[in-house]
């Protein structure tokens, strides 16, 4: 690796900023059970003192996502002051609409008024939760949608979910955006509401400028393109981000790039080919049988290797190559960067960051896990399911 390269992905990786998702500490399972494990944190403020292990290891992890209200606390200041205390920022805050058994037949898209009312006004506390806390983003899942044909009007709900949207984009101060994400089905099997990055798309642009599209990696069609997706929504100026995981079958919710690293790698191709800032990195994942600290640290540290790896990417060799038509030539550029083993270099940038040269062995030696089981419980069994 040649001296200007190394001083290249330094300089890129002193400034990448990559957010833990809160909910990724914590307990986590499948339709059937919900699992727990010994050390899981029992409060928000634990969490981020896991959040803040992953970014101490890895030195891109500065920012926390939080769930509400999930992460509820009786005092917004102390939270704030424990997330800056760790040397972290509250990233996007993520509102819950999908839990409330008011919300069973959706939420701002219901046929009831009442409930749509409901959804709205905490939306809106959300809102003003995320300006306390400093947030700069409201990152909007929808479970909402229907099972069967003929169970609601289609255009309606549509019609439902725009002026619900509008009310809560009104109120968001101008450090906020609303990020909307979309889902191809589950838990609705017939018609999600917003079912796609064109949906979504679309809502954005009758919102506003601050509207832009999220994409999960999860969240697709198996073999959909998502590169090619996410270059479309960034030329319209739309990308918000994104919500790392990776999937083999449906929203599976695994380590970042430990199924599909070549499309993460992609991801990146295409976002540094754009020569604008990153948008936002964020990962969202369920770690069911994995150690959560750990899990969260690898997927770290592949996002970490995706974005070196695209950084060195021959970008003169390629666009040569696609003006002539050499189709191969092409591929081989891109090849080539990805079979850089860039591990020795980026060893070296995280320990000019300060972090740890391999995150996971250190983590793994510094007896973090053993003190925070030592700390919060080791009772570790199988919580709830169905029928519980």
């Amino acid at each position: 690796m040649n001296p200007d390269s190394l001083l290249h992905v330094q300089r890129a990786l002193a400034d990448l900023v990559i957010e833990t998702p809160s909910w990724g500490y914590g307990d986590s399972g499948t339709r059937f059970a919900t699992f727990s494990q010994a050390g899981r944190p029992r409060d928000v403020f634990e969490r981020v003192d896991d959040a803040a292990e992953v970014h101490r290891l890895t030195g891109s992890a500065g920012a926390v996502a939080l769930h509400f209200p999930w992460d509820a606390v009786d005092d917004l200041d102390a939270l704030r002051d424990h997330v800056a205390g760790h040397g972290l920022a509250v990233g996007a805050v993520n509102p819950n609409l999908f839990q409330d058994a008011d919300y069973k037949l959706g939420s701002i898209t219901n046929p009831d008024e009442a409930i749509r009312e409901k959804a709205v006004q905490q939306l809106l506390d959300c809102v003003r939760v995320g300006t306390e806390l400093g947030a700069t983003a409201q990152s909007l899942w929808l479970a909402d949608g229907t099972n069967y044909a003929g169970q609601d009007d289609l255009r309606q709900r549509r019609s439902r979910l725009e002026r619900s949207l509008a009310r809560v984009y009104e109120a968001l101060p101008a450090e906020q955006e609303l990020l909307l994400e979309y889902k191809l089905f589950e838990p609705a099997f017939y018609a999600t509401d917003l079912m796609d990055w064109g949906a979504a798309l679309l809502a954005c642009q009758k919102l506003g400028e601050r509207a832009k599209v999220l994409v999960d990696l999860g969240h697709h069609a198996q073999g959909v393109n998502v590169e090619q997706i996410v270059a479309v929504l960034d030329a319209e100026g739309r990308l918000g981000g994104f919500h790392f995981n990776n999937r083999k079958y449906a929203d599976d919710d695994l380590v970042v790039g430990s199924v599909n690293p070549f499309e993460l790698f992609l991801i990146f191709v295409e976002l540094l080919g754009a020569d604008r800032p990153l948008p936002r990195l964020a990962i969202d994942q369920a770690h069911n049988v994995e150690a959560k600290v750990e899990a969260m640290v690898l997927s770290v540290v592949n996002i970490q290797e995706a974005y070196a790896k695209a950084l060195l990417v021959d970008r003169t060799a390629l666009a040569a190559a696609q003006a002539a038509g050499d189709v191969l030539g092409g591929h081989e550029a891109l090849i080539d960067a990805y079979k850089t083993d860039v591990r020795p270099l980026l060893a070296a940038a995280r320990a000019e960051l300060g972090a740890e040269r391999d995150p996971v062995a250190a983590l793994r030696a510094s007896g973090y896990v053993e003190r925070v089981v030592a700390e919060r419980g080791a009772e570790a069994d199988v919580v709830r399911g169905w029928g519980r």
